[in-house]
Formats: C-alpha cells, sequence, structure tokens
C-alpha cells in the first residue's frame, strides 16, 4: 500500500498485548485460551498481539506451509470474536526456505497479509532465510498499521520504511531472553520518537523471554513498561494524535518527517552497488570464538 485513504475518523481503537509466560512446547491451545480469555475480560478490546514464535519456541525444524491447522485455529478464533489478531510470528516453509512470518488476521478470520522477518537474528537464528517485502495494512476508520519482529527494530531503516508508506502504529512482536532487553526498550522509545508513531513491542515471559514489553506513543511517551512477569496489557491508540504530532512537531518543536520528506541528501549506503572498505573490514557473520 503506498496511499492512504480518506475515510479516517478520530477514534480510540483496543489493543491488547499479551506478555505470557510460554514454554518452548505446542502453545497453541494456551494461546488461543488466553486471546478468549482477554476478549471477554476487555470487551473494548479490537485487536490482540502476541510475542515473536509464541506458537512453538524457536528452531526452524517447527516450520510449516501456511496456511497451517494452527493459522487456521488463529482465523477461527479471530472471526468468532470479531478481533484484529496478530498472533506473534511462526516458522513458515515454503519450498527449500524457512521465513519468521507473522500473519495478519481481520475479524473476517481472513489472514490478508503475512510478514516475512527481513533481519533474521544472525549468525544464531539459523537455517531462516530474510523476507525482503514490508507490510502494512488498514484497519478501517482507525489507521495504518506496519508490522516488524524482534531484530528488524535494529536496523531504524525498517521502521522508517513503513512509516514512509504510511504506518501510524507500529506492530513489533520480540523474543528476548538475553542481557540486552534495557537496549531494546531505549530503542523502541527512541524509534517511536523519531518517527512520531505508536509502537507496541510485545516480549515473551517465562522460558521464552525476559518480558519488559513496551508500549510507546508518538512523542516517545511510555504508555506501558511490563514487568519480567505475565501480563495482560490492554491499551487505546489514536491515529489523529499521530497526525497531530507530525503535522505540530513533537511537543510542539521537531517536525522530523516534514525535514525527512523535504531533503534532498543521497545517502552513500544506498547508492547502487554501494561498497563500504570500513564495515567489509569486519569480516564474516558468525558466532564469536
Amino acid at each position: 500500500m503506498s496511499s492512504k485513504s480518506s475515510n479516517f475518523v478520530s477514534r480510540g481503537f483496543g489493543i491488547a498485548a499479551l506478555q505470557l509466560k510460554l514454554d518452548e512446547t505446542d502453545n497453541l491451545e494456551l494461546l488461543l485460551q488466553k486471546i478468549q480469555r482477554t476478549k471477554l475480560r476487555y470487551p473494548w478490546v479490537k485487536m490482540i498481539v502476541l510475542s515473536e514464535l509464541a506458537l512453538r519456541g524457536v528452531g526452524a525444524q517447527h516450520a510449516r506451509e501456511l496456511p497451517s491447522a494452527e493459522e487456521e485455529a488463529f482465523c477461527r478464533a479471530a472471526r468468532e470474536l470479531g478481533i484484529w489478531l496478530i498472533p506473534g510470528s511462526m516458522y513458515e516453509k515454503c519450498g527449500s526456505a524457512v521465513f519468521n512470518t507473522t500473519p495478519v488476521i481481520n475479524p473476517a478470520g481472513e489472514v490478508i497479509a503475512r510478514y516475512r522477518k527481513i533481519y533474521p537474528f544472525l549468525p544464531y537464528e539459523k537455517g531462516v532465510t530474510a523476507g525482503d517485502q514490508f507490510v502494512v495494512f488498514d484497519v478501517p476508520e482507525v489507521g495504518r498499521f506496519g508490522v516488524s519482529i524482534c531484530y528488524d527494530m535494529w536496523f531504524p531503516e525498517t521502521t522508517r520504511a513503513m512509516v514512509w508508506l504510511g504506518a501510524e502504529i507500529i506492530i513489533h512482536p520480540t523474543k528476548t531472553d538475553t542481557i540486552d532487553r534495557l537496549d531494546e526498550l531505549s530503542m523502541v522509545r527512541a524509534s517511536a520518537a523519531m518517527n512520531q508513531c505508536y509502537i507496541v513491542d510485545v516480549n515473551s515471559a517465562g522460558a521464552q523471554g525476559v518480558g519488559r514489553s513496551i508500549i510507546v506513543g508518538p512523542e516517545g511517551e511510555t504508555i506501558h513498561e511490563a514487568s519480567v512477569e505475565e501480563e495482560i496489557i490492554a491499551f487505546e491508540v489514536n491515529a489523529e494524535k499521530v497526525t497531530q504530532v507530525r503535522e505540530r512537531g513533537m511537543k510542539g518543536l521537531g517536525q522530523t518527517l516534514k525535514s525527512f520528506r523535504d531533503g534532498r541528501v543521497h545517502y552513500p549506503q544506498y547508492e547502487p552497488g554501494a561498497v563500504s572498505p570500513a564495515l567489509e573490514q569486519l569480516g564474516e557473520l558468525k558466532v564469536p570464538e
């Protein structure tokens, strides 16, 4: 999508981010139960988001061709509950390749897009192929959403590309079980402020992750930062606020996206055939010894 529909209205839109205690096992029934209970507890929620690889945890051996029985179960849940559902991500088998893929399911139970993680966590996320397409989608009368997955956030170009395509709310399933979680929280806040957008960063807890999910608004404000325990984080976003911040400037100051739009600089790293002698000297991408 490259142009934004004009029939958007200003209204709050309820989202629930599920930071769940998950094991590295088949979690489908648990996830379906948590989704149903969340909608029952928060009937005003219109979208539910899970963490990266919530379905089974790590391991490309779990890959299935899509649509799979598990994806279809998520579609049924979305249709029965009348919600948008972003069920974290799952390993997708496509020919000889395996992708880390996030389906986007609408309230009719239809998969309207599948985002393939552009930056697998190499060299550790072994056997996973990088995707090459950005995904943005419109929720009628709400706004435009973008999707990225975990390590994608470490590359600011990914968020900027979705914003260039009109995204106002970024959905970001994450699976972090390492000591760099605090660094990621800084990145989420900075990315939201620089791009003047909401970012919904949902991590897992338990055996799968260290928690600390974070929801950030378009002025870099923390709407909620979770603990390390299981939490159901229900909140509202409003694309009208995004528009206001982008037009008037963050906190009435920097109008960053206008400056980026109007800039005429040519970035050397994006020139055709560009090579960086400095980066070439870093050597092969491999596990340190």
